[in-house]
């Protein structure tokens, strides 16, 4: 289960990302979690994914 509130989504999101998964896709895939979904709810709070760091920023 993944956090609802979105600040808290993003720190769950960017520790997972850090510590266990090489991509985003990666996590997606082994969370079950819709990629477009948790884009859509980090973009809210002005977050977006960048590859290059692994992270959302």
């Amino acid at each position: 289960m993944i956090p609802k509130d979105p600040v808290m989504l993003l720190s769950f999101v960017n520790l997972k990302l850090r510590d266990f998964y090489p991509s985003l896709d990666a996590m997606c895939d082994d969370l079950d979690v819709d990629k477009e979904e948790l884009i859509g709810k980090l973009s809210g709070i002005n977050y977006s994914y960048d590859a290059s760091r692994n992270q959302f920023v």
